[in-house]
């Protein structure tokens, strides 16, 4: 009796190991939030991080995830995703044929064809105990999400077509830990999230930090001293409390700055044509909307509010200066 054996199979992804990063920023607001987010995680509770682009909403949930010690699993909301992009499919084939000669004048054969079903992150993720980070997860379609219900709540995955494979439904691992992220409901290409999802999340606000942690956070994501990072964060706060652009720009805006900044070999300063130049470049990819008439308002603007914030850091017009306070470290509601 012969046996062959055709299999066409796709290996899933598993799950990838983060440690906390050098250049990670930690000062007691970031810490506050930290702390909250894995005292939710620990008690079994899953967060959502929820706020404007650029904020670093991710960057926080990968910090979160890597102070857990856990692999984690990454998926990235999409529009296109079904139900199946999340808890798998049939995925290929399996072809088996099988001969027997037992009695020489006389041949028989069979054969079949059996589909495979193949796993996809979240059945991956929950069988294996990982972090799960779905990040924008509010920009795929509400419906496709809707598997996440029963997960979170009871527990379990229900995957029906995957009961040939086994059952039809997975009991979570204990260790399953899940971390959302999401920008507002206005933004493109952002979907509404139901109620019944948002009820079962542990929701933590992520704004504009205040200025000592935007500060530490150029300095740390950059390697600028520290009185190039003030005078970035100056311009950035300055423009952003104009409020004319959605709260832009944002921390990200200061990152982009000061690693081009370090990496050109500049200095935040007015007579550094390589630092006025990256400023110009990068702030009005943030504000080159907003227009009158068919013309970028914004361009005059954005040099005026850097001759004075530079003039104020050498010790001229420091009444220029005057920012909102944003002392804010993220609040947490619902559960």
């Amino acid at each position: 009796m012969n046996t062959m054996v055709i299999e066409n199979k796709q290996s899933h992804e598993s799950g990838v190991s983060l440690e906390p990063s050098n250049g990670f920023a930690v000062t007691p607001c970031i810490e506050e939030i930290v702390e909250s987010a894995l005292a939710y995680l620990q008690a079994g509770y899953p967060i959502h991080f929820s706020g404007p682009a650029g904020t670093g909403k991710t960057t926080l949930a990968y910090h979160v995830a890597s102070r857990l010690g856990r692999p984690v699993t990454l998926i990235h909301g999409d529009d296109e995703f079904k139900t199946s992009d999340l808890i798998g499919s049939h995925d290929g084939y399996r072809k088996r044929k099988l001969y027997d000669n037992f009695i020489h004048s006389v041949v028989k054969s069979e054969e079949d064809m059996q589909t495979i079903w193949s796993d996809n992150r979240l059945t991956s993720a929950c069988k294996a105990g990982h972090v799960l980070i779905y990040d924008e997860f509010n920009r795929s379609r509400p419906e496709a999400n809707n598997v996440l219900l029963s997960v979170l709540q009871e527990g379990i995955l229900s995957a029906p077509k995957r009961s040939r494979y086994g059952s039809g439904h997975l009991e979570v691992h204990p260790d399953f830990r899940a971390i959302f992220t999401s920008n507002p409901e206005e933004y493109a290409g952002v979907h509404k999230t139901q109620d019944a999802l948002m009820d079962r999340l542990v929701t933590i606000q992520i704004h504009h930090f205040d200025r000592e942690t935007e500060i530490k956070i150029v300095e740390a994501r950059s390697g600028l001293p520290r009185k190039d990072a003030e005078i970035i964060i100056d311009i950035i706060r300055k423009l952003r409390n104009m409020g004319v652009n959605n709260h832009r720009p944002s921390i990200r805006t200061g990152i982009m700055i000061g690693r081009i900044l370090a990496h050109r070999g500049g200095h935040a300063a007015w007579n550094d044509p390589i630092f006025l130049r990256i400023c110009q470049d990068v702030l009005n990819t943030n504000t080159i909307k907003i227009t009158r008439d068919g013309k970028a308002l914004m361009q005059e603007k954005i040099s005026d509010i850097i001759q004075k914030v530079c003039n104020a850091r050498h010790g001229k017009n420091t009444e220029e200066l005057t920012f909102i306070p944003e002392a804010y470290c993220g609040s947490a509601a619902g559960e």
